[in-house]
């Protein structure tokens, strides 16, 4: 899986075979180390359908299998993939006749595929899950649960710890309690799948009891399934953003699908038919860890193994700082940024000023900004003209909308609400309450919104020529009623002290201060400079400008 430098960009193709679904990951990986998804499938198999009695892959299975692999081979090779990374796990690592499907994927499909063990699937899905999600240094443990396996991990942002694989799956667990079941499933079947569960991972349990853990992420189309459910069954809500799944709402979910036969079962409020026959088994995993961990709830991660088969893949190529050196919502924003080819000089200039000018009101405590909220103006400002890639003259709009359908990992949806609303609002229009981006958003927002965007209106004007030619600035308090930004410059800014000039009525709005300007201006000697009016002055190292509002 070594991949090979990707200075001139490539596109990817990750593939996991699984035992209930196959997965395609495409993506193209750009010279910059951005990466863009191209697209993903999944296709319901079904590999392991009687497979886990006798450990033989039946015929029908393999067939499906390899006709559904060879359409995502050539879907690759329409996008020009130059590499697929393919990875088979319970199913197929279990079976007796493995052989036979990987030398029919082979010759079949034109697809070279490696069987992974329990473990590397583990490490491969806490990979997937963790990058999308902020973690820091708070220990969580993972769960995902497969159509032949489960595994579960724990880890924080950057570290894994414990790694394990159960033969426990959505699959499995149907074919040895549920093979033939088409009427409601008793309490009683249901009671004897969760002691065979409760038996197995016994041992397991304790050991994950010794460590420190601070929540608990769940995977895999199983638990994202069972979210979905509750959220529309019991919260009568057809929302696809649930963020979680509660312990007591998973027990009346799976109480209210045993009652009731196969064929109505496929048709429960959001429930996905193709997975309403093995859903109970799949639910009966969950809840027995849940019980034996005390776990009142999980988070949702739509991540899983082929998102993690790309973060290995990435932290293997020129490009694995990004991986190992930043953040997920940092990597996030500079994913974003690097996709739409942003101007990235300006970008930076851009974010240190508008943080220089956040850190000084603030340490003036003239006002109380929120938690978080530097972050967000840092990230805001980054990704602030990301837009002109589309149509320059349209920037903001494109920027807020790139920004919001993005759905960043690592960020809650008001923070990403924030962030492109100070990409709409960095120039021309200003964030007045009844604009149609404000309207339904929480006044909190809002207010961070307007506060953070009068400062990155400023920090934009200070670099309105794109040649960093503002060094530092600062707010320092004149009066009572006025403050004076002091913009240290490398040589004339006279554009840059036009720009600030047109947001000192805008600053007031928000911050109640009447804004005056001085621009020191440091000068190398013997280099003219030219001032206002065409004066030209020689050799003078510190020059002051001032002007008042």
């Amino acid at each position: 899986m070594e991949p090979e430098r990707i200075s001139e960009g490539r596109v990817v193709a990750f593939i996991d075979i699984g035992t209930n679904s196959i997965r395609l990951l495409l993506v193209r990986i750009n010279p910059n180390g951005s990466y863009f998804p191209l697209t993903k499938q999944k296709e319901t198999v079904r590999l392991g359908d009687g497979e886990f009695i006798d450990r033989i892959l039946q015929p029908k299975a393999i067939e499906r299998a390899v006709v559904v692999c060879k359409k995502f081979v050539e879907l690759a090779r329409a996008y020009r993939a130059e590499e697929i990374i393919a990875v088979a796990t319970s199913a197929t690592r279990d079976a007796s006749n493995k052989v036979q499907l990987l030398e029919m994927l082979k010759e079949e499909a034109n697809l070279e595929v490696c069987t992974i063990s329990g473990t590397e699937e583990a490490r491969l899905i806490y990979l997937g899950v963790s990058s999308g999600l902020r973690l820091g240094n708070l220990k969580a443990l993972f769960i995902d649960i497969g159509g032949g396996s489960t595994e579960v991990s724990v880890g924080d942002q950057t570290q894994c710890y414990y790694l394990y694989s159960f033969n426990l799956g959505a699959v499995r667990l149907t074919n040895m309690f549920l093979p033939e079941e088409a009427g409601p499933v008793s309490e009683e079947q249901y009671e004897q799948i969760k002691n065979h569960i409760r038996h197995k991972i016994t041992d397991v349990t304790k050991d994950l009891s010794e460590y420190d853990i601070n929540c608990s992420i769940g995977s895999s189309g199983t638990i994202e399934n069972l979210a979905r459910i509750a959220f529309i069954y019991l919260h009568k809500t057809a929302s696809e953003s649930f963020e979680k799944l509660e312990y007591e709402d998973l027990k009346k979910i799976v109480r209210a699908m045993s009652a009731i036969p196969l064929e109505e079962r496929r048709r429960f409020p959001g429930i996905n038919a193709q997975r309403a026959d093995i859903i109970i088994a799949g639910a009966a995993i969950i809840e027995t860890f849940m019980e034996e961990m005390g776990l009142s709830e999980i988070r949702i991660s739509k991540r899983g193994l082929r998102e993690g088969l790309l973060v290995d893949y990435i932290s293997k190529s020129e490009f694995s700082y990004m991986i190992t050196q930043m953040s997920v919502r940092k990597r996030s924003i500079m994913q974003l940024g690097l996709t739409c080819n942003f101007d990235e000089e300006h970008a930076h200039t851009v974010t240190r000023l508008a943080l220089e000018l956040f850190d000084s009101i603030q340490a003036l405590g003239i006002y109380k900004f929120r938690e978080g909220e530097r972050e967000l103006l840092e990230y805001g400002s980054t990704l602030h003209d990301i837009g002109t890639f589309l149509s320059y003259d349209t920037h903001q709009a494109h920027a807020y909308h790139l920004i919001r359908e993005s759905n960043l990992p690592g960020f809650h949806p008001e923070e990403i609400e924030i962030i492109a609303n100070l990409a709409y609002f960095h120039s021309k229009n200003t964030p007045k309450k009844k604009h149609p981006n404000l309207v339904g958003l929480n006044k909190d927002i809002v207010k961070s919104i307007k506060v953070l965007s009068a400062l990155l209106r400023i920090a934009e004007g200070l670099d309105r020529s794109h040649n960093g030619v503002i060094s530092h600035v600062r707010f320092y308090i004149a009066s009572t009623d006025s403050l004076v930004l002091e913009t240290h410059a490398r040589h004339e800014c006279q554009l840059e002290i036009w720009e600030v000039e047109k947001q000192k009525k805008h600053f007031k709005k928000i911050f109640g201060y009447n804004l005056q300007s001085k621009v020191i201006i440091k000068q190398d000697a013997g280099v003219p400079l030219v001032l206002e009016g065409g004066a030209e002055i020689e050799e003078l190292p510190d020059i002051e400008m001032s002007s008042k509002s």
